[in-house]
């Protein structure tokens, strides 16, 4: 019986093993930590995602834990409003934007991973792979055991180990951008109260609880020309608590640099603090008292982009940030990883009977249905990626000043139907119409 492996138990991995279980896909996962990670703040989650996570039925129990918005918020240095970009909308997409958070996530899907008796191992740490064949791969763990499967997905992240098998002098680009993050009470803010936003209405049971956006429009990214990004953002289903942060500009530093860098929570503070005064008087309240508790350190990597996400035999096969991590102006990392995992497991439930009819994985058909099926996965998730990108941009040039529409410029409205509202059964309908398949 053909059986997936997958290495890394984070948002993408674990998704992944729900949606091809939805499929009657075996699959196994590999964790390298000992547990559940338990680390992280807030995500953003759209609705291209969110109908995903729907559809695997983990919406239902996340969304008691959410908070909802339906746009990010842009201000001048003196706080006035200078841009808006969607994240949601229940009438034209059926969902609002989530904020969530990471261990939460995690929580949820590792809990129906163990219903769905999906095996997974932690304290195993891929090392490398040692053959693949026309029909199955096997790879060597750090404690020196093995294992072999039909097909090996890499959901390990953008420091993949599985990578370097298909791309072994590749190195994730440092992008000099780091972004300091900490989270404070939104009553530290001192804002008026906010209004009622309901939730999201949805085939899954709505929420006790309704989620809410201030007066003061949140989320909300105050530009200064010289200073740079100041952003807050609700966290907590009644945002109750805020995430703050900023980017600063670094030299190239290495892993164990940045990771030094992090442990200093005194220059984390004292960064968020530097030159507050110049900002508009929220932000002054926003760093009045920070805990280092709360404070988390983010470096922006990028990977260049890939000729192939799978090996010549496709055994192997990347997904989420080992396969393109991406800028996060339009905040789509997370959520083009689970776009990812969602079609994939839809080529792979189709590829038994549109790639030549059943098979038990063990011959040379069966390979040729599999890399057909996943060049057909990789032109469509590339086509979406490189629009994502040249929406980084088109954000990213928005933001510069002189350039935005509160500055006069004349330039048409984002239009994100193409990103938020596609089903990945359709998008995968479409690839293969495409494909004449």
């Amino acid at each position: 019986m053909s059986n997936i492996a997958i290495i890394g138990a984070g948002l993408s991995g674990l998704a992944l093993a729900l949606s091809l279980h939805q499929q009657s896909i075996p699959c196994t996962i590999y964790e390298a930590r000992s547990a559940p990670l338990n680390i992280g703040g807030a995500i953003m989650l759209s609705p291209n995602a969110l109908r995903i996570l729907d559809q695997l039925g983990v919406y239902a129990r996340i969304l008691p834990d959410a908070y909802l918005f339906d746009h990010l918020h842009f201000r001048t240095a003196n706080d006035t409003p200078l841009d808006t970009y969607e994240f949601g909308n229940v009438t034209k997409y059926h969902y609002h934007g989530m904020r969530i958070y990471r261990h939460i996530l995690i929580r949820e899907l590792s809990a129906m991973i163990h219903e769905a008796d999906i095996p997974i191992h932690y304290n195993k740490k891929f090392h490398h792979i040692l053959t693949e064949t026309p029909s199955t791969v096997t790879w060597e763990f750090t404690d020196g055991t093995t294992a072999t499967a039909t097909c090996l997905v890499g959901a390990d992240g953008i420091h993949s180990r599985v990578r370097q098998y298909l791309y072994p002098n590749l190195e994730p680009h440092f992008t000099n951008i780091i972004a300091v993050t900490a989270t404070i009470p939104t009553s530290q803010l001192d804002i008026p109260p906010p209004p009622s936003l309901p939730p999201s209405p949805s085939p899954s049971p709505s929420p006790s609880n309704t989620t809410t956006t201030p007066t003061y429009p949140l989320p909300t990214t105050i530009l200064h020309p010289t200073h740079g990004a100041f952003i807050l953002a609700p966290q907590h289903p009644t945002g109750k608590t805020t995430l703050i942060g900023r980017q600063k500009h670094s030299p190239d530093l290495t892993r164990p640099e940045l990771t030094s860098l992090l442990q200093n929570k005194h220059w984390c503070m004292d960064f968020l603090r530097e030159n507050t005064t110049a900002y508009p008087p929220i932000v002054q309240r926003a760093v009045s008292s920070i805990s280092p508790d709360t404070i988390n350190l983010w470096p922006f990597y990028i990977v260049p982009k890939l000729e192939r996400w799978f090996s010549e035999h496709g055994r192997v096969v990347l997904v989420g940030d080992a396969a393109h991590a991406i800028p996060p102006s339009a905040g789509q990392g997370v959520n083009q990883g689970f776009e990812d995992v969602g079609t994939f497991g839809e080529i792979m439930g189709r590829c038994g009977i549109l790639f030549g009819g059943g098979g038990d994985g063990d011959g040379d058909g069966d390979g040729d249905r599999l890399k057909r099926g996943l060049k057909v996965w990789q032109q469509g998730r590339q086509d979406r990626i490189d629009k994502v990108v040249e929406l980084n941009k088109r954000i990213d040039r928005r933001r510069m000043p002189g350039m935005s529409p509160a500055d006069g410029v004349d330039e048409e409205p984002f239009e994100l139907e193409w990103l938020y509202k596609p089903d990945v059964g359709e998008m995968v309908e479409e690839w293969l119409r495409r494909e004449g398949v």
